[in-house]
């Protein structure tokens, strides 16, 4: 699994919190600039987010190493199943069975390899499909969550996403990127010490 299996996901999110409403489609254009004229937006660097957010950088590694390891095991199995398909043939054409019913019984077991192994490979892409849903949602609960208190005192009318060329150009004044990255970053690291202090305190709390 590669690392876009993050991204792609990141792509979608359409962050807002809009105080006004949308102008609608058969209004002017000289309406829809005099109603947006006003409006307060800003943007977030998707694949900045992804690269400098702690918890981002460790589910992501998290899931890559897990993706590295499931590759591996089916190369590995996969291997073992060609080569012993191999041996077979080659018995096969050098009369290398004793009788029909033994190469039938070799034949039915490199069948039952090669089912196990595709079933092995469902399950283990069904793990990393759920782990990789569970990592976006948590990723797009805190993001959502943070923004909701960021945009008490920001009182942004819109926060989009900007990831790849869904936005063709913005000014560098509405990027929020590093400023959302820091609060998120904080945060996490607050909560990751909170998690370790009551850890210790219920370790000790055990130890008694």
């Amino acid at each position: 699994m590669k690392k876009n299996f993050v991204f792609a996901m990141m792509a979608a999110f359409a962050l807002a919190a809009c105080n006004n409403q949308s102008p609608k489609m058969d209004e002017k254009p000289a309406d829809v600039a005099e109603t947006t004229s006003g409006m307060k937006i800003a943007y977030v660097e998707v694949d900045s987010l992804m690269t400098q957010f702690e918890f981002a950088k460790e589910k992501s590694a998290e899931l890559e190493k897990k993706s590295l390891n499931a590759r591996n095991t089916l190369t590995q199995k996969g291997n073992q199943l060609q080569a012993a398909a191999n041996n077979f043939q080659q018995k096969l054409q050098n009369n290398g069975f004793t009788s029909r019913e033994q190469a039938e019984g070799v034949q039915a077991a490199l069948q039952r390899q090669q089912n196990d192994l595709a079933a092995l490979q469902a399950r283990l892409e069904n793990e990393l499909a759920s782990e990789t849903q569970k990592f976006n949602e948590a990723l797009r609960d805190s993001l959502n969550h943070f923004l909701e208190v960021y945009n008490k005192d920001k009182k942004y009318d819109m926060i989009l996403a900007k990831s790849g060329d869904n936005i063709l150009m913005a000014s560098p004044k509405l990027d929020i990127t590093k400023d959302v990255i820091n609060g998120l970053n904080k945060r996490y690291k607050k909560g990751a010490s909170s998690a370790s202090g009551k850890k210790a305190d219920e370790t000790k709390t055990d130890k008694k």
